[in-house]
C-alpha cells in the first residue's frame, strides 16, 4: 500500500493510501512509498501546521454505520472549536459512550479531529502518543484551549 511519513510538530506521522482514498493516520515512522494522494495530504497537512489551514480536502475513508456518521459529524467541527461526546451523541443518535469508543477507532486522527471531541467534565480520551496531553497541544494550536 504507498503510505508517506512526514514531519510533525508531534512527531512523525505516517499516512497510508489504499485504491485512492486515505485509510489511515499513523503516529510513527514507516518509511515513504508515495502516491499523488499522499503528497497531496503532506501538502495540506503541511499547510495546517503552519497555521495556514484549517481542515482538510481530501478522500477519506468514513467507515460504516455510528463510525461514519461520528467520523462526518467530527470532521463538521470547525477549526478552533470543540463539542462535547454528548453533543456528537445527539446529533447521530447514539449514546456518548458509543461515540466515544467511535472516537477512538478514527484512523484518521487530526485529518478527522477527533481531538476536537472532549467530554462534559474533562478531556476523555486521545489515542496518539502522549494521549490526553497531545490531545490538549492540538487544541492549544488550533486556539481551542488557552491554558
Amino acid at each position: 500500500m504507498p503510505h508517506l511519513t512526514i514531519p510533525s510538530p508531534f512527531g512523525p506521522l505516517t499516512l497510508v493510501d489504499s485504491d485512492g482514498v486515505l485509510r489511515r493516520l499513523e503516529w510513527r515512522d514507516a518509511g515513504s512509498e508515495p502516491s499523488p494522494l499522499l503528497n497531496e495530504a503532506a501538502r495540506q497537512l503541511a499547510a495546517y501546521f503552519a497555521g495556514d489551514r484549517g481542515g482538510f480536502d481530501l478522500p477519506f475513508d468514513w467507515g460504516d454505520g455510528l463510525n461514519a456518521r461520528v467520523r462526518r459529524a467530527m470532521a463538521a467541527i470547525p477549526h478552533g472549536e470543540t463539542r462535547t461526546y454528548g453533543q456528537i451523541a445527539t446529533a447521530v443518535g447514539a449514546p456518548p459512550q458509543a461515540v466515544g469508543q467511535a472516537c477512538g477507532a478514527n484512523p484518521l486522527p487530526i485529518l478527522i479531529p477527533c481531538h476536537r471531541v472532549v467530554g462534559t467534565h474533562g478531556f476523555g480520551g486521545f489515542s496518539a502518543p502522549g494521549g490526553v496531553e497531545t490531545k490538549a497541544a492540538l487544541l492549544r494550536f488550533e486556539g481551542a484551549l488557552l491554558i
